[in-house]
C-alpha cells in the first residue's frame, strides 16, 4: 500500500511541477509572438494529446520525469515564410531570455504561492527548548542549558526544530562562532550565545547538526505503551497489541518509550524478553527486532511499532499564522531563504563540503513525497514548495541542455553582439547531456543505496 501511495504522490508532485515549468515558457512564449507546436508533460510517446484552435499540440507522455515546450524555429525544421516572424529564432535576444527564464520563474512563483497558502491556513508547532546537553559540546562551551528555547541563530528567528535544523545547515562549512539567542524558561530576558564551531558539519554524511551541536530536544516524558502496531511487524509476530504497556527488556525496567526503542535499536536480530502489562495483567513476549540500516549507515533494531500520542504542554507550543496581506511578505522571505540554501547548498556540494551522496533522485523523491503525503496537507504541500525551488534552482545552472545554459549563450550574445556559433552549442549540447546523465546516475545510485 505504502508503495502505491508513493507512486501517485510522486506523479502528482512531479505532474504539477513540470506543468508549473512548462507552462511558464508556454506562457511567455505565446505573449512574445512565438507560435508553440507541442506543450508536453513527460518525455516519449504521448499517451494523449489535443490541438488547440492556433495548432499547439497538448500531449501526456509516457515518462514523467521532465517536459518540453516546441517552438517553431528555423533550426529545426523548414519554417514557411509567412511564419518567420513566429519562430523563436527570429525574436530578440531579450525575448528569448525572458522565455527561457519564465520555466524556472514558474517553479518560484508556485513555490511562493504555497508557502502563502501554509502561512494563512497556519500551523501549530513545537518549540526549539532544549534538552539535555552534552558536557564539553560546542553547545555546552557556548553556556546553552537544559530548559532555554533558541530564539534565533546568526540573527534569523527559530520558531521550531525545523528551522533550527535549516539554520544549522545554512551554515555548514562556518568557521569560528555561531551566534545563539535563547530565552530563559521563565520567559525572562534574551541571552546571546557564542558557540564555538570548527567546519562545521563538513564531509558529514549524512550531516547530524543536533548531535554535533551537542543537544537534544527537550520532549515530554512518553510512556511505554504501544499506540500502533504494524501488521505483520515483528512486534505484531511477537503478540504486541495495543495499548500494551512495556514494563522490561530482558529483566531491566522500562521508564518510558525513549528506554524501549534504544533497547530495540540497541538489539537488531537478538531475541528480547519483554514484560507486558495488559488489561491489568502481566505477561511475558519474546520479541526478536528486524535488522534496518539507519541513516548513518549503523544497523538498529526495528519492530514496527509506535507509541502512544502525547500532549505537548501549552507553554511548549507556537502558533504560526499570518493574515493573507502579511503571509505575502512571509512567502516571499521563505521562499528567497530556501532558494539561497539550495543554491549555496550546491556550491558547497561541489567544493567539498557536502557529501555527493545528499543527491536524491526519483526513488528518494517518491519515498518522501509518499511520507510527506501520510503526513498531512502542510507537510505536503511545504515539501512541493522545497521541490520546486529546488527544480528551479537547478534549471538555472549554466550547464548546456537547461535553461541556464541557454541563458548563458543569450548573455555571451548580448555581449558579442551576435549568437553563439552552432558548431560551438552543439559540443556544449553533449557535455550538457553528458554531465546531466552522470548527475542522474549518480542520484539513482545512491537511491539505491538507501533502500
Amino acid at each position: 500500500m505504502d508503495t502505491i501511495q508513493n507512486v501517485l504522490a510522486v506523479i502528482v508532485v512531479l505532474g504539477l511541477l513540470i506543468t508549473f515549468h512548462e507552462f511558464g515558457h508556454f506562457w511567455v512564449a505565446r505573449r512574445c509572438g512565438v507560435k508553440v507546436l507541442r506543450f508536453s508533460v513527460g518525455f516519449g510517446k504521448p499517451l494523449w494529446s489535443r490541438f488547440d484552435r492556433q495548432g499547439t499540440e497538448y500531449a501526456i507522455a509516457a515518462i514523467p520525469l521532465g517536459g518540453y515546450v516546441k517552438m517553431l524555429d528555423e533550426r529545426e525544421g523548414p519554417v514557411a515564410p509567412a511564419e518567420l516572424d513566429r519562430a523563436f529564432n527570429r525574436k530578440s535576444v531579450w525575448a528569448r531570455i525572458a522565455i527561457v527564464a519564465a520555466g524556472p520563474i514558474a517553479n518560484f512563483l508556485l513555490a511562493l504561492v504555497a508557502y502563502w497558502a501554509l502561512f494563512v491556513y497556519g500551523a501549530t508547532t513545537v518549540a526549539p527548548v532544549v534538552g539535555d546537553v552534552m558536557p564539553d559540546s560546542p553547545a555546552a562551551q557556548g553556556g546553552l542549558r537544559s530548559g532555554q528555547e533558541i530564539v534565533s541563530i546568526e540573527g534569523r528567528e527559530t520558531p521550531s526544530w525545523n528551522e533550527v535544523n535549516l539554520q544549522l545547515i545554512a551554515a555548514i562549512g562556518a568557521d569560528g562562532e555561531l551566534q545563539f539567542t535563547t530565552r530563559d524558561p521563565a520567559g525572562g530576558a534574551t541571552r546571546t550565545h557564542d558557540v564555538p564551531v570548527r567546519q562545521w558539519l563538513v564531509r558529514q554524511d549524512p550531516p547530524q547538526p543536533m548531535s554535533s551541536l551537542g543537544i537534544t530536544p527537550w520532549r515530554p516524558q512518553v510512556p511505554a505503551v504501544l499506540g500502533r502496531v504494524l501488521d505483520n511487524s515483528p512486534a505484531s509476530r511477537a503478540g504486541l497489541k495495543a495499548d500494551d504497556r512495556i514494563v522490561s527488556v530482558d529483566g531491566k525496567p522500562v521508564d518510558d518509550w525513549v528506554a524501549f526503542v534504544e533497547a530495540v535499536r540497541r538489539h537488531p536480530g537478538v531475541e528480547l524478553a519483554l514484560e507486558v502489562e495488559r488489561d491489568g495483567g502481566k505477561r511475558r513476549v519474546s520479541l526478536t527486532p528486524e535488522s534496518k540500516q539507519a541513516e548513518d549507515g549503523e544497523n538498529i533494531g526495528y519492530v514496527g511499532a509506535a507509541s502512544q500520542t502525547v500532549e505537548w504542554p501549552e507553554s511548549y507550543r507556537r502558533e504560526i499564522r499570518y493574515g493573507p496581506i502579511a503571509a505575502i511578505g512571509q512567502a516571499v522571505s521563505k521562499t528567497g531563504e530556501m532558494t539561497w540554501l539550495t543554491a549555496d547548498s550546491i556550491r558547497k556540494m561541489i567544493v567539498g563540503w557536502i557529501s555527493p551522496s545528499n543527491l536524491s533522485g526519483p526513488i528518494t523523491i517518491a519515498r518522501i513525497a509518499g511520507d510527506s503525503a501520510r503526513s498531512g496537507v502542510e507537510t505536503f504541500v511545504g515539501f512541493l514548495a522545497y521541490l520546486s525551488i529546488s527544480l528551479g534552482v537547478l534549471n538555472l545552472l549554466p550547464i548546456p541542455v537547461l535553461d541556464g545554459g541557454h541563458l548563458a549563450y543569450y548573455l555571451i550574445e548580448l555581449l558579442r553582439g551576435k549568437p553563439v556559433s552552432e558548431a560551438a552549442q552543439a559540443m556544449g549540447l553533449r557535455v550538457g547531456v553528458a554531465l546531466v546523465g552522470c548527475l542522474m546516475m549518480m542520484a539513482l545510485y545512491f537511491d539505491l543505496m538507501r533502500l
